[in-house]
């Protein structure tokens, strides 16, 4: 069995930390690097819930895609969520490693994951990567639809293929549009608007898309827009990660274990749908009701 230092030297090799935003905190957390790794499981969220499994699973290590520590602590006190977590897998022999952006940027990575989830031919990276001379590396994936399809019909394949969460999939845009082209882009992607509108394509996928830069890209006309939960744009590239690693294993005759979390750790959990709205429906004001028997005065007084 390989030691943990092998492993993530392995790990480092398929997503180099040094390709990580600046602002990014990823590689080892925690963990011992002259323990032995039998049993590897990947997860989106470093949660309790998710260490939890790992201890049950018997796992040595948790490679998970989000940062537990993004913006950096000065504690590990176990009266805190995240330093409960960090107890959990030390007690328990477990070590956590993090590929975040350095994950999103790889090749294959995070977007290249979410567009085979979905069948779709990836034919480059949206944001390419100045420093790869190969043109393959970068932030999302542009991709072709083949066959065309509808943005309707695009939304309900992404709806089908992609773990069910309490968001679904909205749509920004004509859903009777065709679709031939699109780009995808694992977790928060509003920043790339720019990007998607450079590159032409017909729709863009990805999460976390806010209110005001949607109907600002929506004034400038297409590409419609599709917005999955954030936690399921990037679930399909734990299951790229334990092939790659199971690759790695094989060739080294490691004979590692890779397992992915089934776990929904979305932190949306329940969705209440509403009826499109009609521009002539009215809504309740409070205190209306008080305000309009007031003003009925059979005196004739002004109101």
């Amino acid at each position: 069995m390989p030691r943990l230092s092998e492993v993530i030297a392995a790990l480092d090799t398929l997503w180099p930390p040094g390709h990580a935003e600046e602002w990014d905190a990823v590689g080892t957390v925690c963990g011992d690097p002259d323990r032995t790794v039998s049993r590897v499981l990947f997860a989106v969220d470093p949660v309790q819930e998710i260490a939890e499994e790992a201890v049950r699973l018997g796992a040595d290590l948790l490679v998970t895609h989000h940062p537990l520590y993004l913006r950096g602590t000065t504690t590990v006190f176990a009266g805190t969520f995240k330093g409960r977590v960090v107890h959990t897998l030390i007690k328990n022999g477990v070590a956590l490693y993090v590929a975040h952006t350095n994950a999103d940027r790889a090749d294959p990575g995070v977007s290249d994951a979410l567009a085979g989830a979905l069948s779709l031919r990836v034919t480059g990276p949206l944001v390419p990567d100045p420093t790869d001379q190969h043109g393959r590396r970068g932030l999302g994936r542009l991709c072709a639809v083949e066959p065309a399809l509808s943005v309707r019909e695009l939304a309900a394949l992404a709806a089908d293929r992609l773990p069910g969460t309490a968001q679904g999939i909205r749509v920004a845009g004509d859903p009777d549009a065709l679709v031939r082209t699109v780009a995808v882009s694992g977790g928060s992607g509003d920043s790339l608007f720019d990007d998607v509108r450079a590159a032409g394509v017909d729709a863009f996928l990805t999460a976390d898309l806010r209110h005001h830069p949607v109907s600002e890209a929506r004034e400038q006309g297409p590409p419609a827009l599709l917005d999955a939960a954030h936690w399921a744009t990037e679930w399909p590239w734990c299951q790229l990660a334990a092939a790659q690693l199971d690759q790695v294993s094989e060739r080294h005759g490691w004979g590692l274990r890779s397992h992915v979390s089934a776990t929904v750790t979305d932190p949306w959990t329940a969705h209440a749908a509403q009826a499109p709205a009609r521009p002539a429906q009215t809504v309740p004001v409070p205190g209306a009701a008080v305000a309009a028997a007031a003003s009925d005065d059979a005196s004739g007084a002004p109101n």
